[in-house]
């Protein structure tokens, strides 16, 4: 990401670039940025955009091949073609041979980087990949937001306001612009404001379900439980997350065996940091081979529940029954 943004900076730009990576927001954000750049005026007689799968490559090289404009420079935005993932018959080739005027942007959810046209713009252009931020980048980024707005708030909250919203830059942005609205005229964000108005992910009310669980208390276990099946959550993802949260845990508790401290934790299991020290207090709750068998008590469960032995919502709630039990 440095070095698009020292491109954009400089004015100095490949002939070609791929935007990919887990983390939409950037990708749209630096979209926009780099079309001001290469057309500050706002030419769109030299700016084309091709959108999903049905975009026709020869259409593309048709277009690329046509001079600017009473301009130095042609663009050609492509979202979302499926170029990077499918065949695609005479445009990596192409991309070798790009006239001078032109540049051409590439923004993909789906890339498979052994595909010709993945390694023919690493070759000939830039790859740029946005990847999940982790979370002192999150919070120096809400914290420069708030700050704007004249809103102080404390670490422990903005920890709490992270584990609500996730990772993604998005949800954090919108959850963000309820919480400032909901404390104008106030200078200090607190606990009860993120409670009152911030939307809880799917997969925080799975960690809020393990923590009952773990706490062993069944009747908020089976509540929260109760809530998911409400908000149209299938049961198999229910118990997806809950076995990739018993392997987190057992994860964090090897890890520490092993010496490692909270950040090092953090980086080898993709965790951001507080939520590692949510998990290194589960861990000790829990020998390494309760960990074990919870996730395998999972996968077993799944496996009933394919050859018919049990229904779905049935089965993910009796296994809640059972490690909630004191």
């Amino acid at each position: 990401m440095k070095s698009l943004q020292e491109d954009i900076k400089n004015q100095d730009f490949k002939h070609v670039y791929l935007f990919c990576g887990e983390e939409d927001y950037l990708k749209q954000q630096y979209k926009k940025k780099m079309q001001q750049a290469l057309l500050p005026d706002g030419d769109t007689m030299n700016f084309a955009y091709f959108e999903g799968r049905k975009t026709e490559p020869g259409e593309v090289i048709s277009l690329a091949d046509t001079m600017p404009f009473f301009s130095d420079r042609r663009v050609l935005l492509l979202e979302d073609t499926g170029f990077f993932k499918n065949q695609c018959q005479g445009l990596p080739e192409y991309l070798g041979e790009l006239p001078d005027y032109l540049c051409m942007i590439f923004v993909e959810s789906e890339v498979d980087k052994r595909s010709r046209m993945y390694k023919a713009v690493k070759k000939q252009g830039r790859v740029v990949e946005f990847t999940t931020q982790d979370s002192n980048t999150l919070m120096r980024w809400v914290l420069g937001m708030m700050k704007k707005e004249g809103k102080q708030i404390t670490q422990r909250d903005m920890e709490l306001f992270l584990q609500k919203t996730g990772t993604d830059m998005g949800n954090i942005e919108r959850e963000l612009e309820k919480l400032l609205c909901y404390t104008m005229g106030r200078d200090v964000i607190t606990k009860a404001d993120i409670e009152a108005v911030c939307t809880t992910q799917i997969t925080n009310h799975i960690f809020d379900m393990l923590r009952a669980v773990t706490d062993k208390n069944q009747k908020k276990a089976l509540d929260l439980y109760y809530d998911l099946l409400a908000l149209k959550e299938p049961p198999m993802r229910i118990l997806f997350l809950l076995a990739r949260q018993f392997n987190l845990i057992l994860q964090v508790k090897e890890l520490v065996k092993e010496g490692y401290d909270q950040g090092q934790i953090g980086k080898k299991a993709g965790l951001q940091p507080f939520v590692v020290r949510n998990y290194m207090t589960y861990a000790r709750k829990y020998s390494e081979e309760d960990l074990r068998s919870a996730v395998e008590e999972c996968v077993s469960t799944e496996t009933k529940v394919k050859t018919g032995y049990m229904t779905d919502s049935m089965s993910v709630e009796l296994l809640l029954v059972k490690f909630s039990s004191k």
